[in-house]
């Protein structure tokens, strides 16, 4: 199926109204995740433990034996990042603009630059900067040392409907474009972002041969072989709890592809992710390209 469909998924992208519709066999991404070691971060540990179910893992903190728990650089789970009055005010102000549909069930508000990932084409579009009324979360990042100095270019609203089927498949962000810290604020409903170790697949895909050029930037140094093996055979479970912050960098956001599991969708859950440049327009070749996006960037504009 390589045309759109009136849901908006295409290709292999699957919801639940075309895989009804059009009779669209969909297998099981969990299945196929629970036939291999599962382990889940332990927020307050700051480690994997063993375990699939999330909730059950943080509720046996005190059983964890610290020794035993896998790291992974690269995982910041922050709970009560916004209050509760700010996630259902945020929620309201973002219910006020419009929503487009998108792929797999999942509905969308984008504010950047237009990019072609394949390409390697950025122009700035329609972008006109962002709605006033999340300002705040974006000035927040000041306070979290992590995400000091985060310049935000792409703001993006996703929508996960249970009754959609909604979900995201494994993959990598971009990596010509996006840089480093991948952020999502998590404003309605709980969930979790499952990882499993990036294979490999074709040349140049999400453009990670470009790491190479800035990897001596990384904020968490990449994991070697050796240690990469420790994770094959294993999917992780990071906790995305309602009104939390969660961000990866380094070997999370780079060596692992993420997913959210169609089964880990129980309620409406609304999340805005933000991303940041490369270091090739921040501070490299490709500054001056850069330039007109971070200017509108500076730019919150009043919703009427």
């Amino acid at each position: 199926m390589n045309t759109i469909r009136p849901c908006g998924c295409k290709g292999v992208r699957t919801c639940l109204s075309c895989e009804q519709d059009f009779q669209i066999a969909k297998t099981s991404l969990q299945e196929q995740f629970q036939q291999l070691e599962a382990l889940s971060y332990c927020i307050q540990c700051d480690l994997l433990q063993p375990g699939w179910d999330t909730n059950q893992v943080q509720k046996d903190h005190e059983n964890h034996k610290k020794d035993e728990g896998l790291p992974l650089p690269g995982i910041l789970v922050q709970e009560e990042f916004l209050s509760v009055d700010e996630g259902a005010q945020l929620i309201a102000d973002l219910d006020d603009l419009p929503w487009d549909i998108s792929q797999s069930g999942r509905r969308k508000q984008n504010f950047g630059p237009k990019t072609n990932f394949k390409k390697r084409k950025l122009r700035l579009g329609s972008f006109a900067g962002f709605p006033r009324t999340t300002e705040y979360v974006q000035r927040r990042f000041e306070d979290v040392p992590l995400l000091r100095g985060f310049q935000t270019i792409e703001q993006c609203s996703l929508e996960y409907e249970p009754s959609k089927g909604a979900s995201i498949d494994p993959h990598v962000d971009d990596c010509w474009i996006w840089g480093e810290r991948v952020v999502t604020v998590n404003c309605l409903g709980d969930s979790v972002l499952t990882l499993t170790p990036y294979e490999v697949q074709q040349q140049g895909k999400y453009n990670l041969d470009l790491v190479a050029s800035y990897e001596d930037e990384l904020l968490a140094p990449l994991l070697t072989d050796d240690q990469l093996a420790t994770f094959e055979g294993k999917v992780l479970r990071i906790p995305m709890p309602n009104l939390s912050l969660i961000v990866l960098y380094g070997p999370a956001r780079y060596q692992f592809e993420h997913s959210v599991l169609r089964e880990d969708v129980q309620e409406r859950r609304v999340c805005v992710a933000y991303r940041e440049f490369t270091p090739m327009y921040i501070n490299g070749a490709d500054i001056q390209k850069g330039d007109p996006v971070r200017e509108k960037s500076q730019i919150f504009w009043q919703i009427n």
